[in-house]
Order: structure tokens, then C-alpha cells, then sequence
């Protein structure tokens, strides 16, 4: 019988205990979004409801108008999601595959992208979108969605295709393709594990954002999904289940995500790790 290192054993305890950390505070969540009042809350809140029901679901649903808020959010961040993986993509294969005395530094200009916080960009950003008649419009916050993702899907991109053979990129040429059918048939599809990666990071993080959207949209029937959980918290008083129930709603398409997509993120992060 093989023995099991000492190693293996601490490292086996280690991520059971992360795992336990991580998953607990979201089964008490689920768990309390179907208890029936605060009372039962404060009273026993590690305990299991007595009585389970689906109600504070349907009251986020409805009376909370998470349908719609879901609904803005998925129109939001797809959209997003596809001009930046689009625009990000060419971006970056222009970048690492063509040769021009600006590539490196085009990279680093995108890459300062990353280093501006948001806040510093709140007010000129709304009072330009103001004068433009994009204020209050999901358009308004689409267009800084996609910039904020483009230095990260073009900074991971870049890797991805630098790291490509170039005997692949020279028979391509050699068989009579034009730079587009290397981009879009040769250079993209090797490339998707990385697609995979900035795609997941850009929807979960649109999806989640709440600064932008709190502060460009005003109207009810254009509010995200991170706006109309902020509704549920009151000054006074706070439903706490109806509240959890929203918040199990609102995670439940990034769980999806991640559960049909985690083998790609893995390789795509290995793969990363690798060509770096």
C-alpha cells in the first residue's frame, strides 16, 4: 500500500479548510433566504428554517424587480463582453504578430489603463455623457464597461499569441491567407483558452459592478442587477431574507459560469503561467 506524504496530508487539510471558509458563508446565505421573518433571523441564525418557503424569492422577483434589473444586466454585460473580446483580440494580435516600432509601446499605453481608478473618471464622465444624451441609458455604462476590460483582454491576449509557433503563422502566409484569415482561422481559435479567461473576468466583473451604474442611471426599469440589491437595505430597517434572496438570485449565473467553465479557466491560467 503507497503511503501518503506528511505534505500531501497538511496540503489535502489546507484546501478542505479554504473550501469550508468560502462555502460557508454562502449556504448560510441560501440558508436563511428561506426563513420567514427577521425574528427567526436574530433568534436562531445558524439554525434551519422551520417552515421553508419560496416567498422571499418571489417578493425579490417581483416587488424588487430583479426580473428586469437581471434582464439589463445580461443586455449590459453581453454586449460589453463581445466588443471588448472583439476590439481586445484584434487588438492584441496587432500587438504581438505584426511588426511596427510602436507595438511595445501601444501595450504599455493600454496597460496605463489599469493603473486609473474609476472614481477619478466619475464626474468627467458624466457630465460628457450629460451633453452627449447618453446619461441614463444602458449605453451609458456599457461604453465605459468595454474600456475599463480592454488593458486586461489585451494584456492577456498579447501573451497568448506571442506565445503561438511562427512556422504556423509563416505557412499560413506562405498558403496565400491575408493578415484576416490569420487573425480570425489560425491565430483566434488557437487562442480561445485566453478568450475563455478575459471573457469570464469581464462578465463577472461587469456583473458586478455597482459605482458606474448607481451613478449613470436614475430611471427604475434601467437599473442593474448590483443597483436593485442596494434598494433592499433600508436606513431604518432592513429585510434580511428577502434581502438574501436577492443576493442568491444575483450570484446564481456567475456560479453557472464558473461551473460550466472552470476547465478552461484552469488551462487557460496554466497555459498563461507557462508562455509567461
Amino acid at each position: 500500500m503507497k503511503k501518503i506524504k506528511p505534505i500531501r496530508i497538511i496540503i489535502y487539510i489546507f484546501l478542505i479548510a479554504m473550501a469550508i471558509i468560502y462555502l460557508a458563508p454562502l449556504l448560510w446565505v441560501l440558508m436563511v433566504s428561506f426563513k420567514d421573518s427577521n425574528h427567526e433571523v436574530m433568534t436562531a441564525p445558524f439554525s434551519l428554517p422551520q417552515s421553508p418557503s419560496f416567498d422571499n424569492f418571489t417578493f425579490a422577483w417581483t416587488a424588487g424587480k430583479l426580473g428586469v434589473a437581471t434582464l439589463n444586466s445580461f443586455i449590459v454585460c453581453a454586449v460589453a463582453l463581445i466588443f471588448s473580446m472583439v476590439i481586445g483580440s484584434m487588438a492584441a494580435f496587432g500587438i504581438a504578430r505584426l511588426r511596427w516600432k510602436l507595438s511595445k509601446l501601444s501595450l504599455t499605453y493600454f496597460l496605463l489603463g489599469m493603473m486609473i481608478p474609476v472614481h477619478c473618471l466619475l464626474i468627467p464622465l458624466f457630465t460628457r455623457f450629460t451633453r452627449m444624451g447618453l446619461s441614463n441609458t444602458l449605453t451609458g455604462i456599457i461604453i465605459p464597461y468595454v474600456t475599463f476590460s480592454l488593458p486586461i483582454t489585451i494584456y492577456i491576449m498579447v501573451g497568448f499569441f506571442e506565445g503561438m509557433p511562427n512556422e504556423l503563422i509563416e505557412s499560413a502566409c506562405i498558403d496565400g491567407a491575408t493578415i484576416y484569415q490569420i487573425f480570425a482561422k489560425v491565430c483566434l481559435p488557437l487562442g480561445k483558452t485566453g478568450l475563455f479567461v478575459t471573457g469570464l473576468m469581464t462578465f463577472v466583473g461587469n456583473w458586478n459592478e455597482l459605482l458606474l451604474a448607481m451613478v449613470f442611471i436614475s430611471d427604475d426599469f434601467k437599473k442593474t442587477l448590483p443597483v436593485s440589491l442596494s434598494k433592499f437595505v433600508g436606513p431604518y430597517n432592513t429585510n434580511y431574507t428577502q434581502m438574501f434572496a436577492a443576493i442568491i438570485i444575483a450570484i446564481i449565473p456567475t456560479v453557472v459560469v464558473y461551473c460550466a467553465f472552470s476547465n478552461q479557466i484552469v488551462d487557460g491560467l496554466t497555459a498563461g503561467a507557462v508562455k509567461g
